[in-house]
């Protein structure tokens, strides 16, 4: 059954409405997803591959933790959900450190329109990459990169599959974001 998320208006107030993840993106509703930047205190941060199976963005590195909101859930309690399935973690609210919301409007050639407010978390990774079990059909795999390649990936945004190019803001209030929490 496809999971049904709730609508909201281009302010990214609720409308009360809610609609099937596809349709979703068929009509560009405006939505909330969470996102969850895992660190270290070492100055790592956590990569994650999108699987080769994904419509948007096939194999590129991106975020640690990324899903949509489902209708009816808290922000908080969806990142804690998307962490379990992705990852296979299981965290609690109060390791989320939320950064702020980020508007990320785009449409792809596929015809899908993703309006959404990315809801964005910091935690502090005190695991092992082995600890971790990606999810398939999601993750295809992980990594940990250190601040100064995070920086030269973003500078870099768009090339050799890693980060969306037109988010490079959005990455680098996320580093600027870790580096506040590291020193």
């Amino acid at each position: 059954m496809e999971e049904l998320i709730d609508i909201l208006d281009k302010d990214g107030k609720p409308t009360g409405k809610t609609a099937p993840k596809s349709e979703i993106h068929s009509q560009g509703y405006y939505h909330n997803t969470a996102h969850v930047w895992f660190y270290t205190m070492d100055g790592e941060i956590l990569l994650a591959q999108r699987a080769a199976t994904k419509s948007i963005h096939p194999l590129l590195w991106d975020v640690s933790v990324a899903g949509h909101v489902d209708a009816g859930e808290t922000i908080e309690d969806a990142a804690i959900r998307e962490v379990k399935e992705e990852i296979g973690l299981k965290i609690k609210k109060i390791q989320l450190q939320k950064i702020g919301v980020f508007e990320c409007f785009q449409s792809y050639e596929t015809g899908i329109v993703d309006n959404e407010f990315h809801h964005t978390y910091l935690v502090q990774f005190d695991y092992f990459l082995s600890d971790l079990i990606p999810q398939e059909g999601e993750v295809e795999n992980l990594k940990l990169v250190s601040m100064y390649d995070f920086s030269e990936i973003i500078d870099h945004c768009g090339k050799n599959l890693h980060l969306v190019e037109s988010n490079k803001s959005y990455y680098n209030a996320v580093m600027d974001a870790i580096l506040e929490q590291i020193t």
